[in-house]
């Protein structure tokens, strides 16, 4: 008799832990789902952020390129404007000997004629 009891009960121990490995199977199975759920979520997340990354970096390219073009254009107008200024300043100061030669010879012919 003590050793039907002794089954029984090891019957009854066996089917509780029977009962524990499947309430333990099914909770690490719901688990596991979950954070394979919010694993699927955050690559969609990084996939997301990485195709924005992409796009932002499209458009600091672009914007760079537009930058070293018109760094161009303002250097060649900047050169352009220097040329400019010598050849003003070269007419200005012919203009101004040119200014002293008619006000020499006037200086010369009032002189003359007096």
């Amino acid at each position: 008799m003590k050793e039907s009891v002794k089954k029984a009960s090891r019957n009854d121990d066996l089917a509780e832990l029977k009962r524990e490995m499947t309430r333990l199977k099914r909770e690490s199975n719901a688990k596991i789902k979950k954070l394979e759920t919010q694993l699927k979520n955050r690559e969609k997340e990084l996939q997301s952020t990485r195709k924005f990354v992409d796009h932002k970096e499209a458009e600091l390219n672009q914007l760079k390129e537009e930058m070293k073009y018109k760094n161009q254009k303002l250097t060649s107008k900047d050169i352009e404007m220097e040329s400019y200024k010598k050849i003003t300043e070269e007419k200005i100061f012919r203009l101004e000997a040119r200014i002293k030669e008619l006000e020499d010879k006037m200086v010369k012919s009032s002189a003359a004629s007096s």
